[in-house]
């Protein structure tokens, strides 16, 4: 699932001034911390202070892992979890280190196989 129309619902509401920058640059510090270093580089640039180097960062949740999720940095690690039985959800969070904006960008399923 794209969740592009919302975020940009959400900037056009920034924009009129239904919203605030506080309530769009309001990334937690774990989740800021997991963009610094396990962030996966972009090339756009942040929607609301225009620094260069946006960043996505993967959590996935799902039977057998931690209840608050687990941040995803590598591909190796990613492919384990796709090959699964059981099924787990992921989310990519694009997450601006600068000024704190973050947004969920997309949610995919992944695992669910069967041995053969």
């Amino acid at each position: 699932m794209d969740y592009r129309l919302a975020r940009a619902a959400t900037l056009r509401s920034l924009r009129s001034g239904q919203l605030g920058r506080h309530e769009v640059c309001d990334a937690q510090r774990e989740l800021q911390r997991n963009a610094e270093f396990c962030g996966q580089p972009t090339d756009r640039s942040c929607p609301i202070c225009d620094t260069e180097g946006l960043v996505e960062v993967t959590y996935v949740f799902g039977s057998r892992l931690p209840k608050h999720g687990r941040c995803i940095s590598t591909r190796a690690e990613m492919q384990r979890l796709q090959h699964r039985a059981s099924v787990s959800t992921g989310y990519v969070v694009e997450v601006c280190i600068a000024c704190g904006w973050n947004h969920l960008v997309r949610r995919f399923t992944l695992g669910g196989r069967r041995s053969a």
